[in-house]
């Protein structure tokens, strides 16, 4: 095996000498600054003086500059300082100028609003007045169905119950229909009252920063500076926006006061015109039941006579059938003593048994018995079928009694009391 010596490079010959040097600490001498001529240094004075004299005169004009632009300056902050605080002594005067006829106008909107409140409680006070009555008018309805026989009749009471009824239907829609239209105007006049309110807490929320703004200096101790990116700015709405919306709120209260009122006149007339209507229509029923009352009672009283007249002639006719009866049961005995007293002679012997006159008066007597028996018979149906027909009569009569006594309770006695409630009065 071959060992060869390494072979020492020509170019690793350097580094080896520096390597030397650095171990025996040789140091090595800079070389010798450059000189200057007598006139290069006269030439440097002259422009070092030159330079320090411009540098004094610059800075005597910046001095000078700086004490202008500070008092401008401080003139100028001073001024714009009093001219913000008058601006923000205008505004608050502004503020509390509106603030105050947005607050008068919103007492005039809320003292508008409970009226219109109690006024809706009237109303639906008229309402319940309307449907009791129309309950009242659909009973008396009712109660008149209860009428028996030919009473049941399509009389004048009823077609102006009728109409009683459907005047109190139509009424009471119309003023349903005005609680609606009253209602909506409370929200209405509810919604003003909330964006006042509204606009009168951010007056007062604003009065509060200018107050306090227009008491704060620059020497104050809650001053304190911004760094942040958003703008201190971010106002986008005009003065004259801001006025015009201040100004809308008033108007629109005084808009919803006057349609308030109009609204409550309108709604008087058509309760009054109303409640008049139903008054008369109330005579008017009310004069048809008593007519009718009255018309039913003299019907009754003709009927009570005729009533006792048929109830003496039945007894009259009872009576005299009585007789004829009687009468009937004499004639049976005359007939049974013609009829022995021929049997009798029939049994004559020979000659004897001749019609004579005895036999002929007989005989005539027999005929003129049995013609009277038929026609006594004949009279006693006869008035054994009139005294029928008065019994039908009387029941009639008595049914017909009965009925007028119970349409007189039903018209004079149910109704009328049940119309002693209806009490049509303004509201």
């Amino acid at each position: 095996m071959n060992c060869e010596r390494p072979k020492t490079s020509v170019y690793n010959k350097p580094t080896m000498t520096l390597t030397n040097l650095v171990n025996e600490h040789v140091v090595v001498i800079p070389p010798p600054p450059p000189r200057f001529s007598l006139g290069e240094w006269h030439l440097n004075n002259r422009l070092k003086y030159r330079t320090c004299q411009d540098q004094q005169q610059l800075a005597d004009k910046i001095l000078a500059e700086c004490d202008r632009t500070n008092t401008q300056v401080c003139e100028i902050t001073s001024m714009n300082k009093r001219e913000v605080d008058h601006n923000l002594q205008q505004k608050i005067d502004e503020i509390e100028f509106m603030r105050n006829e947005i607050d008068k106008q919103r007492r005039a909107v809320v003292n508008e609003k409970d009226s219109l409140v109690m006024y809706a409680d009237r109303i639906r006070d008229c309402l319940n007045l309307m449907k009791e009555c129309t309950n009242i008018c659909q009973k008396c309805i009712i109660l008149r169905e209860g009428r028996l026989g030919i009473d049941l009749c399509h009389d004048m009471v009823e077609q102006e119950l009728l109409k009683e009824r459907e005047m109190l239907t139509g009424i009471q829609l119309l003023i349903s229909k005005n609680l609606e239209q009253t209602q909506e105007q409370l929200r209405r006049l509810r919604s003003t009252v909330y964006f006042m309110d509204r606009d009168l807490e951010d007056k007062v929320n604003v009065l509060k920063i200018d107050g306090h703004n227009l008491g704060l200096d620059e020497k104050s101790l809650q001053l304190s500076m911004y760094h942040g990116h958003a703008p201190l700015d971010p106002a986008t709405i005009t003065m004259e926006e801001w006025q015009l919306f201040s100004k809308e709120n008033i108007e629109r209260g005084a808009r919803e006061i006057n349609s308030s009122r109009m609204l409550v006149v309108y709604i008087d007339m058509i309760i009054n015109q109303g409640m008049q209507d139903l008054k008369n229509q109330y005579d008017v029923v009310n004069e048809a039941f008593r007519s009718r009352i009255e018309e039913t009672k003299e019907s009754k009283y003709k009927m009570e006579i005729q009533h006792a007249e048929t109830v003496r002639q039945i007894n009259e006719v009872g009576r005299t059938i009585t007789q004829l009866e009687i009468s009937l049961s004499e004639k049976e005995g005359y007939m049974a003593l013609a009829h022995t007293r021929m049997g009798n002679r029939a049994q004559r012997p020979g000659m004897e048994l001749c019609r004579d006159l005895v036999e002929t008066n007989l005989v005539n007597e027999v005929l003129e018995l049995r013609q009277n028996v038929n026609k006594l018979q004949q009279t006693v149906c006869e008035a054994q079928a009139s005294m029928r027909y008065l019994l039908k009569t009387q029941i009639q009569i008595e049914e017909d009694l009965n009925i007028k006594t119970n349409t007189l309770k039903i018209d004079e006695v149910d109704c009328m009391t049940l119309r002693q409630g209806m009490n049509y009065h303004a509201y």
